[in-house]
């Protein structure tokens, strides 16, 4: 059957799922149950959609045949155990970011994800739109040439009455901060593009909020073509912006500084010379619009579901975001650089808040 019907687990940022990433493809998708501890926000949504199917409980939706894909939307902390037992339902699953809080448990779900039935989608919805993808295309088309510098910024701004939400802010819950739950998509954005860091030295501090988690980050990274990149966000800036500026041998690209759609156009794309100019117009002459953010992610999600194309976002990804995450904590607490990859042998493989000696 080719339109696949699915259930929401958590109606906060289910919501945009369902505006953005269903509601567009009615002929691919139907979300039919939606599930929430809080069953006010389960009326209102059920309601605003007329999904009739509403539950409390994620255990009967697993249960359910007639439910192909789980999409789960709910706190950080409880992603893995939820990934886990989708997966073990048999179960295609969306999971939000971050997929979950530690290497370990991202290679527990990878490792469950191989004898799975169904496959795992972690979001990443920032790498789609127009701009992303022209410098994708290009990139990929040999035109760029060698990388020589980047600098990826996450400036946002987020106030008391965000962690006035009770799991925001503390590990156990939300399980890291700016690093884990904003800037994520951006460093994400950068991969995408620019392949896989190396080596990476991070400092972290919690100067905006009083919480738990960091708010504010500087990082340096060399990645494994050569390239230095620089990485800065805070949650304290006064306007909000994202930001990539990406310098190659033969073109330098940068984002639009939209904070929460950075992938649309319009991103400048400056060539070197005029030559270079044309090569690139020929390359995208015959450009198709990118639809933003969920609405493209879930679109490549179903024509991989059809054998159409490749699944769009893999464990392997999300799992690649983390690394770098858990390389900036193991850095600053030990002053020290980090090489990647990490495995086991690291300090910080288990979970993000054990001290670096």
């Amino acid at each position: 059957m080719s339109i696949k019907t699915v259930a929401i687990i958590g109606c906060g940022i289910g919501r945009s799922h369902i505006v953005e990433g269903y509601l567009p493809h009615p002929d691919k998708f139907k979300v039919v149950a939606i599930c929430d501890l809080n069953e006010e926000r389960l009326k209102t949504i059920g309601d605003e959609f007329g999904i009739e199917r509403r539950t409390t409980s994620f255990e009967e939706l697993l249960a359910d045949d007639g439910i192909d894909i789980i999409d789960i939307c709910t706190p950080p902390g409880i992603h893995k155990e939820q990934v886990i037992a989708a997966l073990a339902a048999g179960k295609h699953v969306i999971c939000e970011k971050p997929l979950t809080g530690s290497l370990a448990s991202a290679d527990e779900i990878i490792a469950a994800e191989k004898t799975a039935k169904g496959t795992l989608m972690p979001i990443f919805q920032y790498r789609y739109g127009d701009g992303v993808e022209k410098a994708k295309r290009i990139i990929e088309a040999g035109l760029a040439g060698k990388f020589y510098m980047g600098s990826v910024e996450t400036f946002w701004r987020r106030k008391p009455e965000y962690y006035a939400v009770p799991w925001r802010g503390k590990w156990a819950t939300e399980l890291g901060g700016v690093l884990v739950t904003h800037a994520l998509h951006l460093h994400d954005m950068l991969f995408y593009l620019a392949g896989p860091a190396t080596r990476v030295f991070g400092r972290v501090a919690t100067r905006v909020n009083e919480i738990e988690v960091e708010d504010c980050a500087s990082v340096s990274l060399q990645m494994q073509n050569g390239a230095f990149v620089s990485l800065s966000c805070t949650l304290g800036s006064q306007n909000e912006i994202s930001r990539l500026r990406l310098h190659f041998e033969n073109i330098t690209f940068e984002s639009n500084h939209e904070a929460y759609a950075p992938g649309q156009d319009p991103w400048q794309i400056i060539a070197a010379n005029d030559d270079v100019r044309a090569k690139i117009d020929a390359v995208i002459a015959d450009w198709q619009p990118v639809p933003l953010r969920f609405n493209t992610q879930m679109l490549r999600f179903h024509d991989y579901l059809m054998g159409k194309g490749p699944l769009p976002v893999t464990s392997a990804d999300a799992r690649r975001a983390l690394e770098l995450v858990t390389a900036i904590y193991q850095s600053s607490d030990s002053g020290a650089d980090v090489a990647l990859p990490i495995g086991p042998d690291s300090p910080k493989y288990a979970g993000w808040r054990a001290r670096t000696k």
